[in-house]
């Protein structure tokens, strides 16, 4: 009886040595596929290829807030990209004026973003319904000192467009 364990035992040695070798096989054969043909490869040598590197459309680099040639945005300051952050990034800073219709009405004053805080979930650009904020391609976030992540998205004398008030 213990013949036969031993004999088990030295079996399934061998067979996990011959499994271990198989898998190695299996890998290198997919290396080497990509060694002979270099057109497949998908690793991109950056950053060399910097000038020429492509994200894919899906890919969340930095939220942004596109302005028009007359400096106007979509934002109307709803607040609802804020609120829908679950990790408060997003600041909205609104201020009151009075419209020609003599009534007051929010305007967008500051628009914040923390970078730093950001989990690029998606969420705020789900939630805006006037569109004013997007992602862009941009990847590229190292900074040396970490106030610099901290970014006002509309800019300076923006106002908000005047279908979207």
């Amino acid at each position: 009886m213990a013949l036969l364990k031993t004999l088990k035992s030295i079996g399934n040695y061998f067979h996990e040595i011959y499994d271990g070798v198989a898998s190695l096989m299996r890998g290198m054969k997919v290396t080497g596929k990509y060694m002979v043909s270099p057109g497949e490869v998908v690793t991109q040598q950056y950053p060399e290829n910097r000038a020429t590197l492509k994200m894919f459309d899906s890919f969340k680099g930095e939220l942004v807030m596109p302005h028009d040639e007359n400096n106007q945005n979509k934002c109307t300051a709803c607040n609802s990209c804020a609120r829908k952050c679950p990790n408060g990034s997003i600041e909205v800073i609104s201020a009151r004026v009075e419209g020609e219709d003599g009534r007051s009405k929010r305007v967008l004053d500051r628009y914040i973003y923390h970078l730093d805080m950001c989990t690029f979930c998606g969420l705020c650009v789900q939630a805006c319904e006037e569109g004013a904020i997007e992602f862009s391609q941009e990847f590229e976030h190292a900074v040396f000192n970490r106030d610099n992540l901290v970014k006002q998205l509309n800019k300076p004398g923006s106002t908000a467009k005047p279908s979207s008030e």
